[in-house]
Formats: C-alpha cells, structure tokens, sequence
C-alpha cells in the first residue's frame, strides 16, 4: 500500500472520519461532517459528467433535487424506510438525467451549459404549479431519519460515501484493466469526432456518464432528505448546482479524489467563515480560491500528487517519488542531467 502514496493517504482519510465520532462529540462538527461527505458524493458525481467526459452540466442539482423529493414523497406519503426510498430516488434521478441527456445529445459546449441549466428551473416551476403534492415553497418537512442516533448516521453515511467514491472512481479509472469506461469517456472527451470514427458509440456513453452521474448525485440527495428531514426548493436553485463545480475545480477535475477534498475543505472552512468572519466570509473564499487555483491551475490534489507519485515510463505503475526505479519493471524514474 506504502507503494502507491495517494491511495495510503485515501485509507488514511477514511480510517480519520471513522475516528471523528469518538475524538469529539460536538453535535457541530459531526453534523458539519455528515452534510460535507453528502456533498463530496454529489461533487464526485459531476466529475465523472463533466470532468471525465467533457459534457458541462449546470444543472447538476436537478438530480439532487428529483432524487430528493421522490424519497421524500416516498416516505411520507407511502411510509416506505430510507433503505427504500434514497435508492428508488437515485433511479428516479436516472431516468431524469436519461431525459435531460436526449436534447442535450444534439448540443455541445456553451449551448449544452444552457440546456442543463434550464431544466432545474423547470422543475421548480413545476413545484409552484403543485403546491398540494409538493409542498410548494415551503417544500416537504417530516422526513424520517435514517437511523435513531445522529452518530449513526454519521457513519452510515460517511460509509456509503466511501462506497460510492470507490465505485465511481473504479467505473472511471482509465488504468483499470478490467473496466474500461474510463478510457472511453477520456476519449470522448479529448475528441469526440475521432472516438466516434474509432467505433466507439459515443451517443451509448454520453448516455451511460448522464445515468452514471444522476444516479450517484440521487444517491446524495435521498442521503439529504432524510438527514435534514426537509425538502424545499432550495436543493433546486442554480447555487447547488455552482458548489460541485467550484469544489471539483479546487481539488482537481477529471479525478474523483480532487472534488471529494474540495468538498471536505470549502466546505467546512465557509462553513467556518461564518462563524468567526461572517462580513468578509465570501471575499477570503474567492481570494482562496484564485490563490489556489493561479498556484495549482490543475487542482491541489493533481498539484499534490505529481509531488508523490511518479508514472512509469516503460510499465505505466505508479511508484513513490522518492524510488529512482519502478518497483515492477526496474526502468528508471529520474534521469539526472550531465
């Protein structure tokens, strides 16, 4: 494990939040944690959409949000339990982002930006139109909790984010040898034009990345209905959709960890913001923010591992920076200048 940093450092993290529980009891902090993981899972799933196969979605929310409502409606109305609801809402989310995906096929770039963009105003349109089934602007309150204990669902939720990061970053890890989706949708990314005349059906994988994200982003929303127990039209407003997006680019687009420890760093730290700077909160975030990303232009996570890792060039295996060879094939990883 000690071979390959980053992934060290992921069990790390994860072994960390396990521990948070015992090392405080703050009813704050873990409530702080619990929404953060709730976040990283929705940050990750816009990765895989946008920062994996090049479609830009502003409106990610509608996923969060339609995910959200079902499970909301589900169990107040057919009193059906969480383990029900927030995975018939992740399919509901599915079908939805199947649904976006169909104009969107015949767009791209600037024009499909607008296109996601408008569905989530639709759709609160259509929560003013139905006030009696949708609780209008006051939304859906008495949700049921996942569990009887908020530690509980702190660790269930920040095991099903664990869960759901590693199956997204395997179905998009481009050096998997037994998944190779992510190769596709990189190269869809990179050009379409030359992935669609090298056989690949390009319209089939746009469709799958829509799925693949509105599913995990419905993921997140049920997980927010029934932690909050309220649902409003809040999880619909184009803010929701902008926090993924400026998490992803912070930590590092196009790699699933990066939007996970942007979420788990702005996140709190805005959070924090408000309470020790409330007038200045939103100024010393953009300044952060600018900082980082003039400094770090491909993300803190990407900036972060190219300063422990290194690629082989014969094999393609990720060493620690510190070996001058690769652990499997014995090709040099430095080569010193004469």
């Amino acid at each position: 494990m000690w071979a390959i940093p980053g992934r060290m450092i992921a069990l790390v993290f994860v072994i960390a939040l396990l521990f948070l529980p015992l090392i405080t009891t703050s009813p704050y902090i873990v409530r702080l944690a619990t929404l953060t993981a709730i976040w990283a899972i929705f940050a990750a799933s816009w990765d895989v959409l946008a920062g994996f196969t090049g479609q830009l979605n502003l409106g990610q929310a509608l996923f969060f949000g339609v995910a959200a409502y079902i499970a909301a409606f589900l169990n107040l109305h057919l009193s059906l339990a969480p383990w029900a609801t927030i995975p018939i809402g992740a399919l509901a989310a599915v079908t939805v982002g199947l649904i976006v995906a169909i104009p969107a096929m015949r767009v791209r770039g600037f024009y499909l930006a607008l296109v996601t963009l408008a569905f989530p105003i639709i759709l609160l349109g259509i929560i003013d139109a139905f006030p009696d089934i949708t609780g209008g602007e006051f939304g859906l309150a008495g949700i049921s909790r996942l569990s009887e204990s908020k530690i509980l669902d702190y660790y269930i939720i920040v095991l099903v984010m664990a869960v759901c990061v590693f199956l997204m970053w395997k179905l998009t890890d481009t050096g998997s040898k037994s998944v190779r989706l992510g190769v596709i949708l990189r190269a869809i990314n990179e050009d379409e034009i030359a992935a669609r005349a090298a056989g690949i059906n390009t319209v089939r994988y746009k469709l799958l990345a829509f799925s693949i994200s509105g599913f995990f982003a419905g993921i997140a929303g049920g997980l927010y209905a029934h932690v909050f127990r309220i649902v409003g039209p809040s999880t619909l407003l184009i803010w929701t959709s902008f926090y993924p997006i400026m998490w992803t680019i912070f930590g590092g687009i196009g790699t699933i960890y990066g939007p996970v420890t942007g979420a788990f760093i702005l996140y709190p730290l805005v959070d924090a913001l408000g309470i020790v700077a409330e007038s200045y909160r939103l100024l010393i975030f953009a300044i952060l923010v600018i900082v980082i990303l003039l400094v770090m232009p491909e993300g803190l996570t990407v900036w972060f591992r190219d300063k422990i890792e290194r690629v082989c060039p014969r094999c393609g295996l990720i060493n620690i920076t510190t070996r001058r060879t690769c652990r499997a094939c014995g090709a040099m990883l430095h080569f010193e200048r004469e």
